[in-house]
């Protein structure tokens, strides 16, 4: 009963913090013209995706479908962990600046995304992934306690 509460947690705690970063980034390429969410939805480097003409949800679904997957590999690997709530949360957020800091190079492999060396979208990039971060961690650790 434990392990099929965390397992659906982890995926409900991952479907809502990606689509939290997804609004955010959303919002951020709106109101500023950097194409950060297109970048969050960007398969063009992707061998066989990149050959097929995926619709924008098809992309956010997939976009879900690795935050489920982070949200998983996180749950299982706090689980072995006597970790604090606040030392688990800093892992989390560490986490997943450190997913998007990785990610990021792969702008340079689309004409569709951000320059390499755009700061400004790198700080937008990165600063929904802290709010992501803060996200799942809140709702991976919140559990914890009990």
């Amino acid at each position: 009963m434990w392990r099929k509460y965390r397992f659906t947690q982890s995926v409900w705690a991952g479907i809502a913090a990606g689509i939290i970063l997804g609004l955010i980034l959303n919002m951020v390429e709106h109101f500023t013209s950097y194409k950060v969410y297109t970048l969050l939805l960007n398969v063009d480097y992707v061998p066989v995706l990149k050959e097929l003409q995926l619709s924008e949800l098809t992309e956010f679904m997939l976009h879900l479908l690795i935050s489920v997957l982070l949200s998983m590999a996180l749950t299982l690997f706090l689980q072995q962990k006597a970790w604090s709530r606040k030392r688990s949360m800093s892992f989390v957020i560490l986490v997943c600046l450190a997913v998007g800091l990785l990610l990021f190079p792969t702008t340079a492999l689309s004409v569709r995304t951000p320059a390499l060396s755009d700061l400004a979208a790198l700080a937008f990039w990165l600063t929904g992934h802290l709010a992501y971060g803060l996200a799942l961690g809140w709702m991976l650790t919140g559990a914890r306690r009990g």
